[in-house]
């Protein structure tokens, strides 16, 4: 038995910033082929640029034809890891159709499809990792997230039927659902100033009263420790926690 990532090939989506970015650089360190998959763009581009050893690939993970495509190139992935996502806030009401089909799109299809065709290799090769950045909203839920709440706990429920699955058929095929809260990255960063704007408050004032309000330690979590877990649960002695969720809350499901 042995914890390195050596030689293994790992596919990380969302990867051009915050969570992705990290994951990517972690597993990268660690010995890994990495595949940063995101859309093309000035991230996607910087990321190429400042991590030669990361090879990129452009993909618009909404599109099927294009997730077949991508897969067709990289071959052989020993490590998924699906972190693509996008939020969009309204009262379900009002939740526009457009929006909600291409959340489900990116954040449950690609997932699905990425690893419908990434497993058979995993089996053939008798090891391999699903890992699947939830959200603690893939445990609870937040008024006015309808569709990422929904995503995000049908996500926790995919990745719990593909360990009963995977089990039975290879036990060095583990898949798990990495739980974190709210994360330092550009995205929450983003909604931290426009709603200090919008309340005339102060970016701290947001954090303590808003988004951290339900946290035992009312503190975001920074990408990098997210990519602690992550590279946690790729360890061989990581195996009985197949089909979990692993929370990475600040205490708030604690209450």
């Amino acid at each position: 038995m042995s914890d390195t990532l050596q030689g293994k090939r790992a596919v990380v989506t969302g990867a051009a910033s915050g969570i992705g970015l990290a994951v990517a650089q972690r597993l990268a360190h660690d010995g890994c082929s990495v595949i940063a998959v995101d859309l093309t763009g000035p991230p996607l581009a910087g990321l190429a640029a400042s991590h030669p050893e990361i090879r990129i690939e452009a993909c618009d993970l909404g599109l099927p034809e294009q997730i077949h495509q991508l897969v067709e190139r990289v071959n052989d992935v020993d490590i998924l890891v699906n972190n693509a996502g996008i939020q969009r806030v309204h009262p379900v009401e009002e939740f526009p159709e457009d929006e909600w089909n291409t959340m489900v799109a990116i954040m449950l299809t690609a997932p699905y499809l990425l690893t419908k065709l990434c497993l058979p290799g995993m089996y053939e090769r008798g090891w391999g990792r699903v890992i699947n950045v939830a959200s603690a909203h893939g445990l609870v839920a937040s008024p006015y997230k309808s569709c990422y709440v929904a995503c995000k706990h049908a996500l926790v429920g995919f990745t719990k039927t593909l360990a009963l699955e995977a089990g039975g058929r290879c036990p060095d095929v583990t898949t798990h659902a990495i739980c974190p809260s709210y994360v330092r990255t550009p995205l929450v960063e983003r909604q931290i100033a426009d709603q200090a704007r919008a309340h005339g408050v102060t970016e701290s004032e947001v954090l303590e009263r808003v988004m951290l309000s339900s946290n035992a330690v009312r503190r975001l979590i920074e990408p990098e420790e997210v990519a602690e877990a992550v590279r946690y649960v790729c360890r061989d002695g990581a195996w009985s926690m197949s089909g979990s969720a692993l929370t990475l809350d600040a205490g708030w499901l604690a209450h």
